[in-house]
């Protein structure tokens, strides 16, 4: 780290820091590095036998192709805060479980046609 110069540091154009989380959206510039570093990334994911190092991996990669979506969650008291949170939560793996395994139409339409 100290011997490290601005040059190696690269360029962000949006940096969020938060308690534990940091977020960096990268410059329309660096496209082309993240793609670089992606089809790496998935020659170390097809090289692995690790199911740790699979996982991990297929979560950097899909970080980095910009798979991720954050949910910013308010509420007025912290009962509330939890039972959003809950809400969200069960939503999103709702919104999982419709695109591995498929929807259909409710309310009888499905028999209909």
């Amino acid at each position: 780290v100290e011997s490290a110069t601005v040059e190696q540091l690269g360029l962000a154009r949006k940096v969020v820091v938060a308690n534990n989380v940091t977020t960096m959206i990268a410059d329309a510039a660096s496209k082309d590095e993240i793609e670089m570093r992606i089809a790496q990334l998935k020659k170390e994911l097809a090289d692995t036998d690790s199911v740790y190092d699979t996982e991990k991996l297929s979560e950097r990669i899909a970080k980095l192709s910009g798979g991720v979506a954050v949910i910013k969650v308010g509420a007025a008291t912290e009962a509330e805060l939890e039972d959003r949170k809950l809400r969200v939560e069960d939503a999103k793996n709702a919104t999982f479980a419709a695109v591995e395994e498929g929807i259909v139409p409710g309310g009888g339409a499905a028999l209909l046609h």
